[in-house]
């Protein structure tokens, strides 16, 4: 019985003992613990270790002196993850510099250069001289460098107008990305620099126009096609444009001349400027032609036989005349009007023939007679009896007066 006693005695012994020591966090009076089979597990720790200046003291001096103190840290000493970078970064931690082996879970192994097991996600530039920061820093200068060489060639190609290619770069992705933001850049303040050197350039070409006709590019523009172009075109249009004032000019000139029908060239000029005055003349004398044809054209309506106008000028009288004799309106007018005497109707003039009433009435009249003089004709020449000619001829009294009064 008393074996058994001992023996677990013994045995409670060393399990609390051992339970002192291998503890996760806490240390001993010695300042140290074992690793947890957690910690084992993730590769923190392999076993016994010192924590914040605990560890074994030498004999010598009976121990008040010459004290060895252990401080390193494994990762399970910080509260968050933050604090182990904060820690790494501090003390300038590497992949080929970590005396406490954070990297590596503690197990003297070099790992990556990343302290301890970042989380999911985590921005591992943020850590001092990791793989992941110094790729970031290689990326940045490269990104800097692309995008300070793209901006002269953007700048040149925006200025030139030429077609934007933002991708024309070779070397690494960052320096393609920042080639191509520099060369946006450039190629935008390049354009809209010509935007605004076209305009002035416009504006100049503009003022040369207008007082000369010989074209002299300014050697400011003579090496940008594009403004070149520019003050060329605008030159071009001012001249243009005081020519044809200058043509309108003598074309009103013209124009009047031709109405009061004195034809006075002008001399020392352009023939682009003598011919804009005879457009303008002969413009005017076909107006006047339209209306004394129209004038002639006009009479015909309302005299019988055409008869010269009172007008001091041939040309005139000659176009009145071919209006009078180009009225064709009148021998439809006249032959309804005689068709209508010549069937014994009364005289009714159509509204569409009021304008040419004399016309009308005079050649019904004309069909009229003929129709009278038939009528005669038949009573005289149709062997009828005196008895009945006499009977007759009171009734036909009669009627030939009716018809007298309708006329």
């Amino acid at each position: 019985m008393k074996k058994v006693v001992v023996f677990f005695t013994i045995l409670f012994t060393l399990a609390f003992g051992s339970l002192s020591y291998a503890h996760s966090g806490r240390t001993d009076s010695s300042g140290g613990h074992n690793c947890s089979d957690k910690s084992k597990a993730k590769g923190l720790c392999t076993g016994y270790h010192y924590h914040n200046g605990g560890g074994p003291t030498s004999s010598g001096d009976n121990g008040s002196s010459g004290a060895v103190v252990n401080t390193d840290k494994d990762c399970t000493d910080f509260a968050s993850y933050e604090e182990v970078v904060a820690y790494w970064n501090a003390k300038g931690y590497s992949a080929t510099y970590d005396p406490e082996n954070l990297d590596g879970w503690g197990n003297g192994k070099v790992d990556d250069g990343i302290p301890c097991e970042p989380p999911y996600g985590y921005d591992k530039t943020l850590v001092n001289n990791s793989p992941e920061q110094q790729q970031h820093k290689q990326e940045e200068q490269d990104m800097a460098k692309g995008e300070k060489n793209g901006y002269p060639v953007g700048k040149k190609n925006g200025y030139a107008a030429a077609t934007r290619n933002n991708a024309n770069s070779t070397g690494s992705e960052a320096y393609r990305v920042g080639f191509a933001k520099g060369y946006d850049k450039g190629y935008d303040e390049g354009k809209a620099k010509l935007e605004s050197e076209k305009v002035k350039a416009s504006e100049q070409g503009s003022a040369l126009g207008k007082k000369q006709d010989k074209l002299v590019i300014p050697a400011a523009y003579s090496s940008n096609s594009v403004l070149k172009q520019t003050f060329e075109d605008a030159f071009k249009k001012a001249v243009n444009e005081r020519v044809e004032a200058k043509k309108k000019e003598f074309n009103e000139k013209g124009y009047t001349d031709g109405k009061k029908d004195l034809l006075n060239l002008p001399t020392n000029v352009e023939d682009i400027y003598i011919n804009a005055y005879r457009e303008g003349y002969d413009t005017a004398q076909e107006e006047l032609k339209k209306e004394y044809t129209k004038m002639g054209y006009d009479a015909a309506f309302t005299i019988l036989k055409y008869e010269q106008p009172k007008l001091n000028n041939d040309k005139f009288r000659d176009w009145y005349k071919q209006g009078f004799e180009s009225n064709k309106e009148i021998d439809q007018i006249t032959e309804a009007a005689y068709q209508l005497g010549k069937e014994g109707e009364g005289l009714k003039i159509p509204s569409k023939y009021k304008k040419a009433e004399p016309i009308f009435k005079h050649h019904y009249q004309l069909g009229y007679q003929e129709y009278e003089d038939k009528q005669n004709k038949l009573i005289m020449t149709g062997g009828v009896g005196a008895g009945v000619l006499a009977l007759v001829g009171g009734g036909w009294y009669s009627f030939r007066r009716k018809r007298n009064t309708e006329k």
